[in-house]
């Protein structure tokens, strides 16, 4: 059996102690700035921690995407360790550098070490967090039992075809900033207490529903969710404050009729796009023709 490293980045929001049992896995973390301050996820503090500092920032994050540097890094240490299949599963490629940068570094080292033999493979997930983590670990899985990689290729393809999110925030402001919601009717849904609901699939996010009343919100999403899974599949439920869990998988288990495989807390890349009051369900859905 070669030996192989599945490489991804901090936005999979695998949580670290599931992360931590898989040996194989190695994640790449995003950079935060906030109030002017430099950060980088998962080593200076968890999605937790950072919701906390950024209920009370002055100012809203930015995040900065992984360099081909960066990469060019891994995949030379890599090859000195001996490691002959690298596959990188990347946040998607049109929300950030990152997938770009991956590919070029990856022609680099090909371009510098032309006698290597270590393949560099990279999958673009088109999505965000546990959408492309939670297949990040089926992936490990496959090529632990010795699949071949153009099969876990195909696999993590075809998954990424279904993949869906539903997101929602309890506060605008910062989701505002991402262009999502205008800054009018940002404010006016605060005041309002309107919180919109968003389809977040291959890249591209759209508002589908309204919801006024925090009791409404999760009763949109639990419908939502219910008629647009493929029953049966597992799904997960992300949140950016932990008062939010309980109630979230209390309703989707009822409408469903089985538990989420996992309810996680947002990394924060992607809090740093929704605000520390977002939900996220993500599940599997009919496949897209892309």
């Amino acid at each position: 059996m070669s030996k192989y490293i599945v490489l991804t980045d901090s936005t999979c929001d695998l949580p670290e102690e599931i992360a931590a049992k898989h040996s194989h896995i190695d994640i790449v973390c995003f950079k935060i700035a906030l109030d002017g301050e430099g950060y980088t996820e998962r080593v200076d503090f968890d999605g937790e921690k950072f919701c906390e500092l950024l209920r009370n920032a002055k100012g809203l994050p930015t995040t900065s995407q992984v360099t081909q540097f960066e990469f060019m890094e891994k995949f030379e240490e890599y090859d000195k360790q001996g490691i002959e299949q690298v596959l990188y599963v990347s946040i998607c490629g049109t929300g950030s550098g990152t997938n770009a940068a991956a590919h070029a570094a990856a022609a680099q080292f090909h371009e510098e070490h032309p006698d290597s033999k270590m393949t560099i493979d990279i999958v673009d997930s088109h999505s965000y967090s546990m959408a492309y983590g939670s297949h990040v670990l089926v992936a490990d899985g496959m090529l632990a039992e010795g699949k071949p990689m153009s099969e876990v290729v195909d696999y993590l393809n075809d998954k990424f075809a279904r993949m869906e999110v539903l997101l929602t925030a309890y506060t605008l402001k910062v989701i505002r900033k991402s262009g999502r919601v205008n800054a009018a009717a940002a404010i006016a849904g605060d005041l309002l207490g309107i919180h919109p609901i968003f389809t977040l699939n291959d890249g591209v996010s759209n508002v589908i529903k309204k919801a006024r009343g925090d009791k409404m919100v999760v009763t949109n999403m639990v419908n939502l969710l219910k008629s647009r899974i493929v029953m049966g599949t597992p799904y997960y439920i992300g949140v950016a404050n932990r008062k939010y869990a309980d109630e979230y998988k209390e309703a989707c288990t009822k409408a469903l009729g089985y538990e989420p495989a996992l309810v996680f807390h947002l990394g924060c890349a992607v809090c740093s796009n929704t605000g520390p009051e977002a939900v996220g369900l993500i599940y599997e859905g009919v496949k897209r023709e892309r």
